[in-house]
């Protein structure tokens, strides 16, 4: 029997607002509805959701993506909470044992992060990936899940990126090359 859990990557403040530090704006709002009834599906089934959270400090030297991007989602900010109703339904669904919320440093939701332990624990065999930036963090997310031998799922309507062109790219990549249902 297919055990499934929903991963959330990085729908937080800086991300997401207009005024956020490396937003996608628009296009991540456009997807915060989807994201929502999502959740709220895989709690009704009792089945798990991960909230999977972008974590730096400011001006770290040693981090990679200090060279590449403006400081963003910076440990103690506002601009690190999730955002909007995503955030609201968090917390009241939070208290629950099939609600979990981590920590991450990289691009992947499985470097350095006991995601995969605690998806093995559970049995789960499949993973819905949600969330931004679609040709970044869920799609380094998407190759490790599929390179750890799980079955994905990625709706287009859960994901979007400040880049339309890497967005189509990794969608196409999703599907064509890792073999996930792209819905």
């Amino acid at each position: 029997m297919t055990q499934r859990a929903l991963l959330v990557v990085d729908y937080s403040y800086d991300f997401i607002a207009e005024d956020g530090k490396l937003t996608c704006g628009e296009a991540g709002q456009r997807i915060e509805s989807f994201i929502v009834q999502r959740v709220q599906d895989y709690i009704a089934n009792d089945d798990n959701v991960f909230f999977l959270m972008d974590l730096h400090e400011e001006n770290d030297p040693y981090h990679p993506e200090t060279k590449l991007f403006p400081p963003h989602n910076i440990i103690g900010t506002p601009g690190r909470e999730l955002y909007g109703e995503v955030k609201e339904l968090y917390e009241t669904i939070q208290p629950k044992n099939n609600v979990h919320f981590i920590n991450k440093r990289r691009y992947d939701s499985f470097y350095g992060t006991p995601l995969d332990a605690l998806l093995r624990e559970r049995n789960i065999d499949t993973v819905e990936i949600l969330g931004v930036c679609t040709d970044i963090c869920v799609l380094h997310t998407a190759v490790s899940a599929y390179n750890l031998g799980y079955h994905l799922i990625i709706p287009t309507a859960g994901v979007a990126s400040f880049n339309q062109i890497g967005h189509e790219w990794a969608l196409s990549h999703f599907k064509d090359t890792l073999g996930a249902k792209v819905e």
